[in-house]
């Protein structure tokens, strides 16, 4: 407790230095500094992460909250919880959102253009984006051969993939865990202290899946450390909204668990995005260690097209389907419609304004898949074109991308 003392010592004085934004991160910052100063731990644990948690009451949205409220919602396959998300907006003016990322290999599609999509939407919406460059996650994972240097080379280039395909940075900030723990030591360090004390370990290894782990895989002792950093992020970050993917759940549900056992009064909301799948047959998601399954930001048209046509693209099968995944989370979300060239006696060009309609068509066999492969490359190559030409003119992302490409990704 001596321990637990000092360290929020300075975690105060950490915290005075800081300046915040607006008065929505400075309730959420107050908030946390006053439950850490409770140095009475309780004994109970909850290790409900995959619980379904009930709404807690009905909040009523002016007409501008609500399309606020549309706009960010759009972005999750799943919200916890929609009322609180909404409460959030009847008070904070620019919620934060967060999202972490370890640097570690190339970026394939999902990750640079669904991401910069979604980024895009909750900007609009009035949201400030921190992005949390995990590079000593990365390091604790192995990745890159645990060289930091190699880590923090890969984050550079992701942050120059994401500002060519359009994201827009106004309202984003790109910070680095190195940096920003190594400034405030106290404050984070109290926090995963605290967290890693209120669990026990059959917890924190059900939240492996974060690291791309199994829960019998063999981990090494800074893997079983890693989901207690990551859960601690989202205070330290002062974070009102976890925008990441379905695959990080498990450690989001903690941090509403943590908040939970401290009695906070606003637990961070989890708006988790749909994961696409591999371009493989049964592959459900994508793999940086494997080029095959992913069209990576910087592949040429060449590459795009021939992984396209490989592709599984069974006729009539919607489910499990990757073209029209690609076609629905990629293509639509960027341009806003998909159009298909063929001649007169396949049924003529269609231009699909909704997705519904093209995956309507496509369930019936309308639409072949010797007509949904083309169309789609096309696109891909058409929303891929200025991340190509950034890279091949400008000389820092250029060098990285060269850099990139020497290193071996590892596991």
């Amino acid at each position: 407790l001596q321990l637990l003392r000092h360290f929020v010592g300075h975690s105060k004085l950490a915290h005075g230095a800081v300046g915040f934004h607006n008065v929505c991160g400075t309730i959420m910052a107050e908030e946390v500094t006053e439950q850490l100063q409770k140095t009475t731990v309780s004994e109970e644990t909850v290790d409900k992460a995959d619980e379904t948690e009930k709404p807690t009451s009905v909040v009523e949205l002016n007409a501008e909250q609500q399309a606020r409220f549309d706009l960010i919602h759009s972005v999750g396959e799943e919200c916890v919880q929609e009322d609180e998300l909404k409460k959030l907006l009847t008070w904070c003016e620019e919620p934060i959102c967060y999202d972490g990322f370890e640097p570690s290999g190339r970026m394939h599609i999902a990750q640079g253009v669904f991401k910069a999509v979604n980024v895009n939407k909750l900007t609009k919406a009035g949201c400030r984006f921190i992005f949390w460059v995990a590079d000593w996650f990365a390091q604790l994972n192995n990745k890159m051969g645990g060289d930091l240097k190699k880590i923090q080379a890969v984050g550079r280039y992701m942050i120059e993939i994401w500002k060519a395909i359009g994201m827009d940075m106004d309202k984003v900030e790109f910070r680095w865990a190195s940096e920003d723990i190594n400034a405030r030591p106290g404050e984070y360090w109290s926090l995963v202290m605290d967290i890693a004390r209120r669990n026990k370990l059959p917890r924190i290894l059900r939240c492996c899946t974060i690291m791309g782990r199994k829960e019998t895989d063999e981990l090494s002792a800074s893997q079983i450390f890693y989901p207690c950093m990551q859960c601690a992020d989202i205070f330290f970050l002062k974070a009102h909204i976890c925008q990441l993917g379905m695959d990080q759940r498990k450690v989001n549900m903690l941090a509403r668990e943590y908040a939970t056992s401290k009695k906070m009064r606003n637990k961070p909301v989890i708006l988790s995005h749909s994961m696409l799948p591999g371009l493989l047959e049964g592959q459900e998601k994508m793999s940086k260690s494997d080029p095959n399954s992913a069209i990576f930001m910087e592949d040429s048209a060449q590459i795009v097209n021939s992984k396209i046509k490989r592709a599984y693209c069974p006729p009539g099968v919607t489910e499990g389907n990757p073209c029209l995944a690609y076609a629905k989370f990629i293509v639509f979300e960027k341009l806003g419609y998909f159009e298909v060239s063929r001649s007169e006696e396949n049924g003529g060009n269609r231009k699909y304004e909704q997705y519904s309609e093209l995956e309507r068509d496509y369930a019936s066999g309308t639409l072949h898949p010797g007509d949904l492969k083309p169309a789609l490359a096309k696109h891909i190559n058409e929303i891929l074109e200025p991340v190509r030409e950034h890279f091949a003119k400008n000389p820092e992302a250029k060098r990285l991308l060269k850099q990139i490409q020497s290193f071996k990704v590892t596991r």
